[in-house]
């Protein structure tokens, strides 16, 4: 009997912690962000109305579970939008998702170093974004030039922030290794990995257009193919039928 007391009692605490956590007070939805949206983010642009409405939704969950703050200059409207769409987008067709190791997004406006300088006279300003560890557990640093150029040009295959939140999904599993268990089965997983080694090594041949970054490591791989795969998912499943494939299975997408 006590162990179920003691049973029911930790259930209770889970829930009331999980609950605290993200049932936070939600905005309501700016109407006129619907146009900013139609403008600038292709993928909710291309989504029925009703989609739209859920994507909105989730939009603002998001919002209200992570805080968004800048350094240099005054977070704008824009930036909470384009951040809170590249949260969404990976996710989108999950009925439900949180980022628990999310907590704090940090925008500079320009891309930055290893030491986070991101000034004219800082040095090798070659980093455009990152998931925080150790001091920066729990937060993501974006350059905001990087988080404009990734909704602006949809047809490079690259944005920034969508990768940064693919590393997030990756690491839920507390491992950042190209696997994401949260989202593949375990019978996809070794199938995935002879995929992941030969593009990797198509790419370091230079026979890919999946960009070099991809062939660094496995981790590398899965957010630069994410990537290319949510900003231009035509032209993957043209050049890269199996990757599309597998990358539409693991989020869920129909194809």
């Amino acid at each position: 009997m006590l162990y179920i007391l003691v049973f029911v009692l930790l259930l209770v605490f889970v829930v009331y912690v999980f609950y605290k956590k993200y049932s936070r007070n939600i905005e309501q939805f700016p109407s006129h962000w619907h146009a900013i949206l139609l403008k600038e983010v292709r993928y909710y642009k291309n989504l029925e109305p009703s989609e739209q409405k859920r994507f909105q939704t989730r939009m603002m969950q998001f919002l209200s579970e992570v805080y968004i703050d800048s350094v240099g200059f005054e977070i704008e409207e824009l930036d909470k939008i384009l951040i809170a769409s590249s949260a969404v987008i990976p996710v989108f067709s999950f009925a439900e998702w949180h980022y628990p190791t999310l907590s704090g997004i940090i925008i500079y406006p320009d891309n930055f170093n290893e030491d986070f300088q991101f000034s004219d006279q800082s040095k090798s300003k070659r980093i455009a974004g990152v998931v925080g560890t150790g001091r920066l557990e729990k937060k993501m640093i974006l350059s905001r030039k990087a988080l404009y150029h990734g909704f602006k040009n949809t047809n490079d295959k690259r944005n920034t922030a969508i990768h940064e939140f693919v590393h997030l999904i990756d690491k839920m599993d507390d491992n950042v290794d190209g696997i994401p268990e949260v989202l593949m089965q375990n019978a996809y997983t070794i199938p995935w990995l002879k995929l992941v080694h030969d593009e990797m090594e198509a790419i370091n041949k230079d026979k890919s257009d999946i960009r070099a970054y991809g062939g660094t490591k496995q981790a590398e791989f899965f957010a630069v193919a994410s990537e290319y795969f949510f900003e231009n998912p035509k032209l993957m499943k043209r050049k890269h039928p199996e990757l599309y494939k597998m990358l539409a299975d693991c989020f869920r997408i129909k194809v």
